[in-house]
């Protein structure tokens, strides 16, 4: 286990996160496109409790996944990053946007989730699943 540190882009919101595999999730899901405005995101699921806010506050909005269970989106209320979300159906467990972490860039796939919604031109390159891993 492995503890990152990382921010926000405008930098008024730092955290670290306890990260047992340097690897990136891959969320091809609709929602992710259109909060991203990109093909995909990048994220890990972890603890809750293994996330840690280091600096400012993060403000919190909720929308409905397709559990039908609220998912809570925290982002930084000056430049909107998505610092992390928490779906409801995961319990305890939260999905981190491990782009944000200052050594994001050189993790590596580590999965695809909603592999159903990537776009045609993407190619595939994590073992994929047509919406979630099993629990």
């Amino acid at each position: 286990m492995t503890t990152y540190t990382g921010k926000c882009h405008c930098g008024e919101v730092e955290f670290t996160a306890k990260i047992p595999e340097a690897n990136h999730v891959l969320c091809h899901c609709d929602t992710c496109k259109t909060l991203s405005g990109s093909a995909f995101t990048l994220n890990t699921i972890i603890p809750q409790d293994d996330l840690k806010i280091t600096k400012g506050s993060l403000k919190t909005y909720t929308y409905y996944g397709d559990s039908g269970k609220g998912v809570h989106c925290n982002y930084c209320p000056n430049c909107t990053s998505h610092i992390y979300h928490h779906q409801e159906v995961m319990g305890p467990k939260i999905v981190v946007r491990t782009i944000l972490l200052n050594d994001g860039k050189s993790f590596k796939p580590g999965a695809e989730v909603y592999g159903k919604d990537r776009l045609g031109w993407e190619p595939e390159v994590a073992t994929t699943f047509q919406v979630m891993p099993p629990a």
